[in-house]
């Protein structure tokens, strides 16, 4: 449970990232993000993720999108 005001500050950056690439509301933003498997990530204290940036976890987003074949149904 570890590196909450870290994760906390990511996951507000990566939502607006996402909110503003896609022109869709904090809220709906918030939605996509939580329904990832990027959040479950970002809770493992062993991935690391919390000591990067929101640029990265929302990069990390969009691969995981691509990867899923979910690019254009944002």
């Amino acid at each position: 449970m570890g590196h909450t005001i870290a994760k906390t500050i990511l996951i507000t950056g990566t939502i607006e990232l996402i909110a503003k690439k896609y022109g869709l509301s904090l809220e709906e933003a918030r939605k996509r993000l939580y329904d990832s498997e990027v959040v479950d990530l970002l809770d493992d204290d062993e991935t690391g993720l919390y000591g990067e940036s929101a640029l990265y976890l929302f990069s990390l987003y969009e691969d995981r999108l691509k990867k899923a074949g979910n690019s254009d149904t944002l």
